[in-house]
């Protein structure tokens, strides 16, 4: 079957994909978006974390065949997400499928940070420039999911309580860290947002 769905802001098409074939599986291996990781395919650690019409998913577990017409943002798209969403949206999203990364961009895009103290360097989103200043990265296996939840979190939470930021990040597994350094990189992202209003 024939799949149209938009992913980060455009209209896509996946030909050929079968039945049973996952969301996950069409993005890394038919898109070239490696972002979302295939970690457990059971929707047990987070790593496949992306935003199905606004909401967090675990992409594999969401057939392909369900996002026909419906919007996919994946980790590749955050920067761009984020940049449109604070200049044309405040407080939204954008579900229209008018704006957002192309999915060559997206296939190029590699996370480069910026000197905080410059701001030289490839832009980031929010979360992600939080993750690097507060070394909430390591291995980087659980990266990906771990921005797409915080990121849907403070779009829908800009003054998130600890209870809160556990709770959002709750379906995604981290087996190097004792999670500390990522709920820090959240509540520096919330804090930097709550500058920015």
């Amino acid at each position: 079957m024939r799949v149209n769905f938009t992913v980060n802001g455009r209209k896509q098409e996946a030909d050929d994909v079968w039945e049973g074939e996952s969301l996950l599986y069409v993005l890394r291996e038919r898109m070239g978006l490696p972002g979302s990781k295939n970690a457990c395919e059971q929707g047990e650690c987070g790593s496949c974390t992306v935003r199905l019409d606004g909401v967090p998913v675990c992409a594999c577990l969401v057939a392909a065949g369900q996002v026909e017409g419906r919007e996919v943002t994946t980790v590749e798209g955050l920067a761009d997400y984020a940049k449109h969403r604070q200049d044309a949206h405040p407080g939204g999203g954008c579900a229209s499928g008018a704006c957002g990364t192309s999915l060559q961009d997206a296939q190029q895009w590699k996370a480069k940070g910026q000197d905080s103290q410059t701001g030289e360097g490839a832009e980031l989103s929010p979360i992600q420039q939080a993750f690097i200043d507060a070394g909430a990265v390591q291995c980087g296996f659980c990266t990906p999911g771990l921005l797409v939840a915080a990121d849907e979190l403070l779009e829908r939470n800009n003054t998130p309580s600890d209870a809160d930021i556990r709770e959002a990040l709750s379906g995604n597994l981290c087996r190097c860290t004792g999670y500390e350094k990522i709920l820090d990189a959240v509540r520096l992202a919330a804090a930097r947002q709550g500058e920015v209003v």
